[in-house]
């Protein structure tokens, strides 16, 4: 097979993500002439504690667009993993396609620093140098929903990598800026807080991470057997609700995805947009295509991710997420994971958006800081247990 079709051609898994992890046979390595390509907002932690939450949210969702754009373009038909992590964003592309997506990166990060102030932190390690570590980097494709597959990642491979690239990050000058290699087609970002249901009042967000690379499978079937326990099924526990979900008109969110998806302001693009935000609320309401869009949303939101870690968001009643912390805490006094939590009112979406009939992508996360918060607890800890 083409090396740089093979993500492609995974054929997903259509059974619960339990069964998934089951059997370490349905994980096949990454090929070792891939690589992990980070991207990362430097103190994020500071940005959103300053309120800029907003904007952190949207430069990770503009990253993944960036690169996904580069790929639509690109002949082939290619199609690559990726995370979204709140304030960054991981890729596993192929050699063919990794000069591309860093130039791509880089240019962003120009963007990025001129529009916003925010650093972000680019680079790359060859899954090869990962094997010459003896650290695994195994993946499957998982149909979490009838709409959507995701890649699911066994192994520290991605963690390591991404350890590596912050740590050696030093900022450059700043690089001129090539709008050729701009393309934030389809992003949008106009929904309002998202609540959940009155008898889940409240949103989880969860990293959390296996303390032995080999035993990730099973403490990870431990820990989602317990949620399906606590709260429902995937399905149940989902965050993103489509009679949940409003269009927020204020000019202000308009304004702010204005400033990261154009090089220049344009009072063009802001005027449609608001009214568009405005008259989409009738056209969401009250025609059938508008009502199937809202459905799909549902389908196509990004809630969760195991990327050799859990990344989830979900819905779930106090006393559920009490007595999870207990379970959570037990097995982190066994030494079997080190978690952070976040728990909050409500989340929040950004999207991209090509064709709302056909090809649309959601990404979520928490208020309040959502991801980046639960990181911060999660960050302690390690320090915590390495001193």
């Amino acid at each position: 097979m083409a090396d740089n079709q093979f993500y492609k051609i995974l054929r997903p898994f259509k059974g619960t993500l339990i069964n998934l992890l089951d059997s370490e046979t349905y994980f096949v390595d990454v090929p070792n002439t891939w690589h992990v390509v980070v991207v990362d907002i430097l103190n994020s932690t500071n940005a959103v504690n300053n309120g800029n939450h907003h904007q952190v949210n949207l430069t990770a969702t503009g990253a993944i667009i960036s690169v996904l754009n580069s790929l639509r373009k690109a002949k082939g038909g290619n199609e690559i993993p990726y995370f979204f992590g709140g304030d960054g964003a991981t890729f596993i592309v192929p050699s063919l396609l990794l000069q591309k997506t860093i130039s791509v990166l880089d240019n962003y990060s120009v963007h990025i620093k001129s529009k916003i102030d925010l650093v972000l932190r680019v680079g790359e390690i060859p899954v090869s140098h990962l094997i010459e570590k003896n650290i695994q980097l195994k993946i499957a494709k998982h149909r979490l929903t009838e709409k959507l597959s995701i890649p699911v990642v066994l192994g520290n491979g991605l963690k390591v990598a991404e350890d590596i690239i912050k740590s050696s990050f030093k900022e450059k000058e700043t690089k001129s800026f090539d709008e050729t290699l701009f393309n934030l087609e389809g992003m949008e970002c106009r929904w309002d807080q998202i609540l959940p249901d009155q008898q889940q009042a409240k949103v989880v967000c969860l990293l959390l991470d296996a303390t032995s690379e080999d035993n990730q499978r099973i403490v990870y079937k431990d820990v989602l057997a317990q949620m399906d326990k606590e709260f429902g099924n995937f399905e149940n526990r989902q965050p993103i609700k489509s009679n949940n979900l409003k269009l927020d008109p204020n000019p202000t969110k308009v304004w702010e995805e204005m400033k990261i998806k154009l090089t220049s302001t344009s009072w063009i693009y802001f005027f449609k947009s608001w009214l568009k935000t405005n008259f989409g609320r009738i056209y969401l309401n009250l025609t059938s295509s508008g009502k199937q869009y809202l459905n799909q949303i549902e389908q196509l939101s990004h809630t969760f991710m195991l990327d050799g870690m859990i990344n989830t968001v979900f819905t779930a009643e106090q006393d559920n997420i009490n007595r999870f912390i207990n379970f959570l805490d037990g097995m982190e006094k066994e030494n079997k994971l080190i978690y952070g939590i976040h728990v909050t009112h409500a989340s929040v979406m950004s999207c991209y958006v090509l064709d709302r009939r056909t090809s649309h992508s959601h990404f979520v996360d928490g208020t309040e800081g959502g991801y980046t918060s639960a990181a911060k607890m999660f960050k302690n800890k390690k320090k915590a247990l390495s001193v």
